[in-house]
Protein backbone atom coordinates (compact mmCIF):
# COMPACT_ATOMS: atom_id res chain seq x y z
CA UNK A 1 0.00 0.00 0.00
CA UNK A 2 1.57 3.33 -1.05
CA UNK A 3 1.86 6.34 1.25
CA UNK A 4 -1.15 8.17 -0.26
CA UNK A 5 -3.44 5.21 0.32
CA UNK A 6 -2.13 4.76 3.87
CA UNK A 7 -2.90 8.40 4.71
CA UNK A 8 -6.33 8.09 3.09
CA UNK A 9 -7.03 4.95 5.10
CA UNK A 10 -6.06 6.72 8.32
CA UNK A 11 -8.42 9.60 7.51
CA UNK A 12 -11.28 7.18 6.92
CA UNK A 13 -10.60 5.64 10.33
CA UNK A 14 -10.40 9.10 11.87
CA UNK A 15 -13.81 10.10 10.46
CA UNK A 16 -15.36 6.84 11.64
CA UNK A 17 -13.87 7.21 15.12
CA UNK A 18 -14.92 10.89 15.26
CA UNK A 19 -18.49 9.88 14.38
CA UNK A 20 -18.54 7.39 17.25
CA UNK A 21 -17.01 9.88 19.69
CA UNK A 22 -19.43 12.63 18.63
CA UNK A 23 -22.53 10.43 18.98
CA UNK A 24 -21.53 9.26 22.47
CA UNK A 25 -20.49 12.78 23.52
CA UNK A 26 -23.70 14.35 22.23
CA UNK A 27 -25.85 11.93 24.23
CA UNK A 28 -23.74 12.45 27.35
CA UNK A 29 -23.80 16.27 27.11
CA UNK A 30 -27.52 16.38 26.38
CA UNK A 31 -28.40 14.05 29.24
CA UNK A 32 -26.30 16.09 31.70
CA UNK A 33 -27.79 19.35 30.44
CA UNK A 34 -31.36 18.03 30.60
CA UNK A 35 -31.26 16.51 34.08
CA UNK A 36 -29.27 19.43 35.52
CA UNK A 37 -31.57 22.15 34.13
CA UNK A 38 -34.76 20.43 35.27
CA UNK A 39 -33.46 19.37 38.69
CA UNK A 40 -31.90 22.79 39.34
CA UNK A 41 -35.22 24.48 38.52
CA UNK A 42 -37.16 22.17 40.85
CA UNK A 43 -34.70 22.59 43.74
CA UNK A 44 -34.45 26.37 43.30
CA UNK A 45 -38.20 27.04 43.11
CA UNK A 46 -38.99 24.63 45.95
CA UNK A 47 -36.50 26.20 48.36
CA UNK A 48 -37.40 29.75 47.30
CA UNK A 49 -41.11 29.18 47.89
CA UNK A 50 -40.78 27.01 51.00
CA UNK A 51 -38.00 28.56 53.10
CA UNK A 52 -35.09 30.52 51.57
CA UNK A 53 -33.00 29.88 54.69
CA UNK A 54 -32.24 26.44 53.24
CA UNK A 55 -30.19 28.19 50.55
CA UNK A 56 -27.50 28.65 53.19
CA UNK A 57 -26.92 24.94 53.78
CA UNK A 58 -27.75 23.61 50.33
CA UNK A 59 -24.24 23.99 48.80
CA UNK A 60 -22.79 22.28 51.90
CA UNK A 61 -25.01 19.26 51.28
CA UNK A 62 -23.98 19.03 47.64
CA UNK A 63 -20.25 19.50 48.16
CA UNK A 64 -20.23 17.14 51.15
CA UNK A 65 -21.79 14.43 48.96
CA UNK A 66 -19.13 15.16 46.32
CA UNK A 67 -16.40 14.88 48.96
CA UNK A 68 -17.53 11.42 50.07
CA UNK A 69 -18.02 10.25 46.49
CA UNK A 70 -14.52 11.44 45.64
CA UNK A 71 -13.06 9.79 48.73
CA UNK A 72 -14.75 6.39 48.56
CA UNK A 73 -16.15 5.86 45.05
CA UNK A 74 -13.34 7.55 43.12
CA UNK A 75 -10.56 6.50 45.54
CA UNK A 76 -9.53 10.01 46.52
CA UNK A 77 -8.62 11.03 42.98
CA UNK A 78 -9.32 14.71 42.28
CA UNK A 79 -10.68 16.52 39.25
CA UNK A 80 -8.68 19.43 37.88
CA UNK A 81 -10.92 20.58 35.05
CA UNK A 82 -9.64 21.63 31.64
CA UNK A 83 -6.03 21.46 32.82
CA UNK A 84 -6.42 17.67 32.67
CA UNK A 85 -7.16 17.86 28.95
CA UNK A 86 -4.18 20.09 28.20
CA UNK A 87 -1.89 17.81 30.15
CA UNK A 88 -2.99 14.68 28.33
CA UNK A 89 -2.61 16.44 24.96
CA UNK A 90 0.87 17.71 25.74
CA UNK A 91 2.05 14.37 27.17
CA UNK A 92 1.16 11.65 24.68
CA UNK A 93 1.66 8.83 27.19
CA UNK A 94 -0.56 10.54 29.76
CA UNK A 95 -4.25 9.66 29.46
CA UNK A 96 -7.54 10.75 30.97
CA UNK A 97 -8.51 7.81 33.21
CA UNK A 98 -11.97 6.41 32.60
CA UNK A 99 -13.20 7.41 36.07
CA UNK A 100 -13.11 11.04 34.88
CA UNK A 101 -16.31 10.41 32.92
CA UNK A 102 -18.61 9.48 35.84
CA UNK A 103 -16.70 11.72 38.24
CA UNK A 104 -17.17 14.94 36.26
CA UNK A 105 -20.68 13.97 35.17
CA UNK A 106 -21.94 13.25 38.70
CA UNK A 107 -19.98 15.98 40.47
CA UNK A 108 -20.92 18.63 37.91
CA UNK A 109 -24.58 17.71 38.29
CA UNK A 110 -24.45 17.76 42.11
CA UNK A 111 -22.53 21.03 42.25
CA UNK A 112 -25.06 22.97 40.19
CA UNK A 113 -28.34 21.52 41.50
CA UNK A 114 -27.29 22.24 45.09
CA UNK A 115 -26.54 25.86 44.24
CA UNK A 116 -22.79 25.77 43.61
CA UNK A 117 -22.22 28.88 41.52
CA UNK A 118 -20.48 27.36 38.49
CA UNK A 119 -21.88 25.49 35.48
CA UNK A 120 -21.76 22.12 33.77
CA UNK A 121 -19.77 23.25 30.71
CA UNK A 122 -16.31 22.24 31.96
CA UNK A 123 -17.67 19.06 33.55
CA UNK A 124 -19.26 18.11 30.21
CA UNK A 125 -16.13 18.90 28.21
CA UNK A 126 -13.80 16.85 30.41
CA UNK A 127 -16.26 13.94 30.64
CA UNK A 128 -16.68 13.82 26.86
CA UNK A 129 -12.94 14.30 26.33
CA UNK A 130 -12.52 11.11 28.34
CA UNK A 131 -14.70 9.37 25.76
CA UNK A 132 -12.41 10.64 23.00
CA UNK A 133 -9.33 9.51 24.90
CA UNK A 134 -10.84 6.08 25.53
CA UNK A 135 -11.67 5.56 21.85
CA UNK A 136 -8.11 6.55 21.02
CA UNK A 137 -6.70 4.07 23.55
CA UNK A 138 -8.79 1.26 22.10
CA UNK A 139 -7.22 1.79 18.69
CA UNK A 140 -10.35 2.85 16.83
CA UNK A 141 -8.08 5.15 14.85
CA UNK A 142 -4.44 5.58 13.99
CA UNK A 143 -2.36 6.16 17.10
CA UNK A 144 -1.47 9.71 16.11
CA UNK A 145 -5.06 10.95 16.44
CA UNK A 146 -5.42 11.46 20.17
CA UNK A 147 -5.76 15.25 19.92
CA UNK A 148 -8.29 14.90 17.13
CA UNK A 149 -10.66 12.62 19.02
CA UNK A 150 -10.51 14.69 22.20
CA UNK A 151 -11.26 17.81 20.16
CA UNK A 152 -14.18 16.01 18.46
CA UNK A 153 -15.60 15.15 21.87
CA UNK A 154 -15.28 18.74 23.12
CA UNK A 155 -16.89 20.00 19.90
CA UNK A 156 -19.95 17.83 20.44
CA UNK A 157 -20.24 18.81 24.11
CA UNK A 158 -20.23 22.58 23.56
CA UNK A 159 -22.38 22.27 20.44
CA UNK A 160 -25.11 20.45 22.36
CA UNK A 161 -24.91 22.64 25.47
CA UNK A 162 -25.39 25.84 23.46
CA UNK A 163 -27.25 24.43 20.43
CA UNK A 164 -24.49 25.70 18.13
CA UNK A 165 -22.41 23.23 16.08
CA UNK A 166 -20.24 26.07 14.77
CA UNK A 167 -19.43 27.31 18.28
CA UNK A 168 -18.61 23.73 19.26
CA UNK A 169 -16.25 23.30 16.31
CA UNK A 170 -14.50 26.60 17.02
CA UNK A 171 -14.15 25.64 20.68
CA UNK A 172 -12.51 22.35 19.72
CA UNK A 173 -10.07 24.12 17.40
CA UNK A 174 -9.43 27.26 19.38
CA UNK A 175 -9.67 26.33 23.06
CA UNK A 176 -8.78 22.63 23.08
CA UNK A 177 -6.40 21.97 20.19
CA UNK A 178 -4.80 25.46 20.28
CA UNK A 179 -3.02 24.60 17.04
CA UNK A 180 -4.37 24.11 13.54
CA UNK A 181 -4.07 20.75 11.81
CA UNK A 182 -6.16 19.46 8.94
CA UNK A 183 -6.81 16.25 10.83
CA UNK A 184 -8.15 18.22 13.82
CA UNK A 185 -10.41 20.21 11.49
CA UNK A 186 -11.76 16.99 9.96
CA UNK A 187 -12.50 15.52 13.40
CA UNK A 188 -14.17 18.71 14.67
CA UNK A 189 -16.17 19.16 11.47
CA UNK A 190 -17.40 15.56 11.69
CA UNK A 191 -18.48 16.12 15.31
CA UNK A 192 -20.18 19.40 14.35
CA UNK A 193 -22.22 17.66 11.64
CA UNK A 194 -23.30 14.94 14.09
CA UNK A 195 -24.22 17.63 16.63
CA UNK A 196 -26.24 19.56 14.03
CA UNK A 197 -28.29 16.46 13.25
CA UNK A 198 -28.76 15.81 16.97
CA UNK A 199 -29.92 19.41 17.55
CA UNK A 200 -32.37 19.20 14.65
CA UNK A 201 -33.81 16.05 16.19
CA UNK A 202 -34.24 17.39 19.74
CA UNK A 203 -35.10 20.99 18.83
CA UNK A 204 -33.27 24.23 19.54
CA UNK A 205 -34.18 26.46 22.46
CA UNK A 206 -32.12 29.66 22.84
CA UNK A 207 -30.66 30.39 26.25
CA UNK A 208 -32.12 33.91 26.12
CA UNK A 209 -35.51 33.88 24.32
CA UNK A 210 -35.58 37.66 23.70
CA UNK A 211 -35.21 39.02 20.18
CA UNK A 212 -32.74 41.88 19.92
CA UNK A 213 -32.68 44.94 17.68
CA UNK A 214 -30.06 46.63 15.55
CA UNK A 215 -27.15 48.16 17.46
CA UNK A 216 -26.42 51.88 17.27
CA UNK A 217 -23.16 53.23 15.81
CA UNK A 218 -22.89 55.91 18.48
CA UNK A 219 -22.61 53.11 21.07
CA UNK A 220 -19.33 51.91 19.56
CA UNK A 221 -16.98 53.79 21.97
CA UNK A 222 -18.87 52.30 24.89
CA UNK A 223 -18.69 48.81 23.36
CA UNK A 224 -14.91 49.23 23.20
CA UNK A 225 -14.86 50.47 26.79
CA UNK A 226 -16.91 47.42 27.77
CA UNK A 227 -14.39 45.18 26.02
CA UNK A 228 -11.57 46.65 28.11
CA UNK A 229 -13.57 46.35 31.33
CA UNK A 230 -14.38 42.72 30.46
CA UNK A 231 -10.67 41.98 29.99
CA UNK A 232 -9.93 43.43 33.43
CA UNK A 233 -12.81 41.41 34.88
CA UNK A 234 -11.49 38.18 33.33
CA UNK A 235 -8.00 38.81 34.71
CA UNK A 236 -9.43 39.52 38.14
CA UNK A 237 -11.64 36.43 37.94
CA UNK A 238 -8.64 34.27 37.05
CA UNK A 239 -6.61 35.60 39.97
CA UNK A 240 -9.52 35.20 42.42
CA UNK A 241 -10.06 31.56 41.41
CA UNK A 242 -6.35 30.74 41.62
CA UNK A 243 -5.82 32.41 45.00
CA UNK A 244 -9.02 31.03 46.54
CA UNK A 245 -8.22 27.49 45.36
CA UNK A 246 -4.66 27.82 46.69
CA UNK A 247 -6.03 29.09 50.01
CA UNK A 248 -8.45 26.19 50.36
CA UNK A 249 -5.78 23.76 49.19
CA UNK A 250 -3.72 24.80 52.21
CA UNK A 251 -6.48 23.80 54.65
CA UNK A 252 -5.68 20.26 55.77
CA UNK A 253 -8.92 19.71 57.68
CA UNK A 254 -11.46 18.48 55.12
CA UNK A 255 -14.45 19.38 57.30
CA UNK A 256 -13.31 22.99 57.63
CA UNK A 257 -12.41 23.29 53.93
CA UNK A 258 -15.76 21.98 52.66
CA UNK A 259 -17.93 23.87 55.11
CA UNK A 260 -16.04 27.15 55.04
CA UNK A 261 -16.35 27.39 51.28
CA UNK A 262 -19.83 25.90 50.90
CA UNK A 263 -21.43 27.91 53.73
CA UNK A 264 -19.91 31.09 52.30
CA UNK A 265 -21.52 30.29 48.95
CA UNK A 266 -24.79 29.50 50.75
CA UNK A 267 -24.82 32.88 52.46
CA UNK A 268 -24.22 34.66 49.15
CA UNK A 269 -27.08 32.74 47.54
CA UNK A 270 -29.39 33.44 50.47
CA UNK A 271 -28.99 37.19 50.02
CA UNK A 272 -28.72 36.98 46.21
CA UNK A 273 -30.74 33.96 45.00
CA UNK A 274 -30.13 35.13 41.45
CA UNK A 275 -26.62 33.59 41.76
CA UNK A 276 -27.96 30.09 42.52
CA UNK A 277 -26.34 27.36 40.41
CA UNK A 278 -25.26 28.31 36.91
CA UNK A 279 -27.36 31.53 37.25
CA UNK A 280 -28.74 31.44 33.71
CA UNK A 281 -32.21 31.85 35.23
CA UNK A 282 -30.94 34.91 37.08
CA UNK A 283 -29.48 36.38 33.92
CA UNK A 284 -32.84 36.05 32.16
CA UNK A 285 -34.61 37.69 35.09
CA UNK A 286 -32.23 40.65 34.93
CA UNK A 287 -32.36 41.02 31.14
CA UNK A 288 -36.16 41.06 31.15
CA UNK A 289 -36.18 44.34 33.02
CA UNK A 290 -34.35 47.63 32.53
CA UNK A 291 -35.16 48.90 36.01
CA UNK A 292 -32.23 47.16 37.70
CA UNK A 293 -29.87 49.40 39.62
CA UNK A 294 -26.43 49.92 38.11
CA UNK A 295 -24.90 49.57 41.59
CA UNK A 296 -26.77 46.31 42.16
CA UNK A 297 -25.55 44.91 38.84
CA UNK A 298 -21.95 45.89 39.54
CA UNK A 299 -22.23 44.22 42.95
CA UNK A 300 -23.37 41.03 41.21
CA UNK A 301 -20.38 41.30 38.86
CA UNK A 302 -18.12 41.15 41.93
CA UNK A 303 -20.10 38.47 43.76
CA UNK A 304 -20.47 35.95 40.92
CA UNK A 305 -16.73 35.22 40.51
CA UNK A 306 -16.32 35.12 44.28
CA UNK A 307 -19.16 32.61 44.65
CA UNK A 308 -17.71 30.54 41.79
CA UNK A 309 -14.21 30.59 43.28
CA UNK A 310 -15.53 29.56 46.70
CA UNK A 311 -17.52 26.72 45.10
CA UNK A 312 -14.43 25.40 43.34
CA UNK A 313 -12.22 25.93 46.38
CA UNK A 314 -14.60 23.96 48.60
CA UNK A 315 -14.48 21.01 46.20
CA UNK A 316 -17.27 21.65 43.70
CA UNK A 317 -16.91 20.72 40.04
CA UNK A 318 -16.97 23.23 37.20
CA UNK A 319 -15.07 26.16 35.78
CA UNK A 320 -15.27 29.78 34.69
CA UNK A 321 -17.29 29.25 31.50
CA UNK A 322 -20.82 29.99 32.75
CA UNK A 323 -19.74 32.50 35.43
CA UNK A 324 -17.90 34.55 32.79
CA UNK A 325 -21.01 34.71 30.59
CA UNK A 326 -23.22 35.66 33.54
CA UNK A 327 -20.95 38.28 35.10
CA UNK A 328 -20.05 39.70 31.68
CA UNK A 329 -23.76 40.07 30.87
CA UNK A 330 -24.35 41.87 34.19
CA UNK A 331 -21.38 44.17 33.53
CA UNK A 332 -22.59 45.00 30.02
CA UNK A 333 -26.18 45.51 31.16
CA UNK A 334 -24.99 47.92 33.87
CA UNK A 335 -23.06 49.98 31.32
CA UNK A 336 -26.02 49.92 28.93
CA UNK A 337 -28.42 51.18 31.61
CA UNK A 338 -25.90 53.85 32.61
CA UNK A 339 -25.66 55.06 29.00
CA UNK A 340 -29.45 55.10 28.66
CA UNK A 341 -30.49 56.63 31.99
CA UNK A 342 -27.56 58.87 32.91
CA UNK A 343 -26.15 59.85 29.51
CA UNK A 344 -29.63 59.74 27.90
CA UNK A 345 -28.34 57.80 24.89
CA UNK A 346 -30.62 55.90 22.54
CA UNK A 347 -29.12 52.44 23.18
CA UNK A 348 -30.37 48.96 24.01
CA UNK A 349 -28.96 47.59 27.30
CA UNK A 350 -29.49 43.98 26.20
CA UNK A 351 -27.02 44.54 23.35
CA UNK A 352 -24.47 45.69 25.89
CA UNK A 353 -25.24 42.60 27.99
CA UNK A 354 -24.52 40.25 25.09
CA UNK A 355 -21.30 42.04 24.13
CA UNK A 356 -20.23 42.00 27.78
CA UNK A 357 -20.94 38.27 28.02
CA UNK A 358 -18.96 37.53 24.85
CA UNK A 359 -16.04 39.77 25.78
CA UNK A 360 -15.75 38.31 29.28
CA UNK A 361 -15.92 34.74 28.00
CA UNK A 362 -13.36 35.46 25.29
CA UNK A 363 -10.92 36.97 27.78
CA UNK A 364 -11.48 34.18 30.31
CA UNK A 365 -10.89 31.19 28.00
CA UNK A 366 -8.74 32.92 25.33
CA UNK A 367 -11.13 31.89 22.55
CA UNK A 368 -12.62 34.96 20.83
CA UNK A 369 -14.16 33.23 17.81
CA UNK A 370 -15.87 30.67 20.02
CA UNK A 371 -17.25 33.48 22.19
CA UNK A 372 -18.55 35.41 19.18
CA UNK A 373 -20.47 32.53 17.64
CA UNK A 374 -21.69 31.20 20.97
CA UNK A 375 -23.16 34.55 22.06
CA UNK A 376 -24.73 35.06 18.63
CA UNK A 377 -26.53 31.73 19.17
CA UNK A 378 -27.89 32.27 22.68
CA UNK A 379 -30.55 34.68 21.35
CA UNK A 380 -32.84 34.00 18.37
CA UNK A 381 -31.32 36.71 16.12
CA UNK A 382 -27.95 37.29 17.74
CA UNK A 383 -25.96 37.58 14.52
CA UNK A 384 -27.18 41.19 14.31
CA UNK A 385 -24.34 41.88 16.77
CA UNK A 386 -21.71 39.95 14.80
CA UNK A 387 -19.54 42.97 13.89
CA UNK A 388 -19.24 44.62 17.35
CA UNK A 389 -18.99 41.23 19.02
CA UNK A 390 -16.09 40.20 16.81
CA UNK A 391 -14.16 43.41 17.46
CA UNK A 392 -14.85 43.40 21.21
CA UNK A 393 -14.10 39.71 21.76
CA UNK A 394 -10.79 39.88 19.89
CA UNK A 395 -9.83 43.05 21.76
CA UNK A 396 -10.74 41.70 25.21
CA UNK A 397 -8.78 38.50 24.63
CA UNK A 398 -5.77 40.48 23.41
CA UNK A 399 -5.84 42.82 26.42
CA UNK A 400 -6.31 39.98 28.92
CA UNK A 401 -3.42 37.97 27.45
CA UNK A 402 -1.17 41.04 27.61
CA UNK A 403 -2.03 41.68 31.25
CA UNK A 404 -1.84 38.03 32.30
CA UNK A 405 0.07 35.39 30.28
CA UNK A 406 -2.21 32.56 31.45
CA UNK A 407 -5.86 31.89 32.23
CA UNK A 408 -7.45 29.64 34.84
CA UNK A 409 -6.99 26.55 32.69
CA UNK A 410 -3.37 27.15 31.64
CA UNK A 411 -2.09 28.43 35.01
CA UNK A 412 -0.56 25.10 36.06
CA UNK A 413 1.22 24.74 32.71
CA UNK A 414 2.54 28.31 32.95
CA UNK A 415 3.80 27.70 36.48
CA UNK A 416 5.51 24.46 35.45
CA UNK A 417 7.20 26.12 32.48
CA UNK A 418 8.53 28.91 34.74
CA UNK A 419 9.88 26.29 37.15
CA UNK A 420 11.70 24.54 34.29
CA UNK A 421 13.21 27.82 33.09
CA UNK A 422 14.35 28.63 36.63
CA UNK A 423 15.86 25.16 37.07
CA UNK A 424 17.67 25.46 33.74
CA UNK A 425 19.02 28.90 34.71
CA UNK A 426 20.29 27.56 38.03
CA UNK A 427 22.14 24.77 36.24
Amino acid sequence: MNRKKVIQHHYYKLVAASLLVAILSAFLAYSLKYITEHTEHIVYTTIRDYNPLYFIILPTVGITIIYFLRKYLFKGRKNKGMAEIYKTLDLRKDHLPLFKLPSHYINGFLTVIFGGSTGIEVSSVVATATIGNEVYKRSFSARMYKRELICAAATAAVAILFSSPLAGMLFGLEAISRKFKWSVLIACLTAAVVSAIFILAIGKEPLIPQHIQEWKWHATPFFLLLSGLSALFAVGFTLIVIHVKNFFGGISNNFIRVNLGALSVGLIIYFFPILFGDSYHGMNEILNTESASVYYLLFLVLLKPLASALTLGAGGDGGVFAPSIIAGAFLGFALGIFCKTVLHMDVLPINFALIGAGSALSAAIYAPLTAVVLICNIVPNGFILLAPLLVCCVLSKYLASKILPYNVYTYDMYRESLAKVKLYAEK
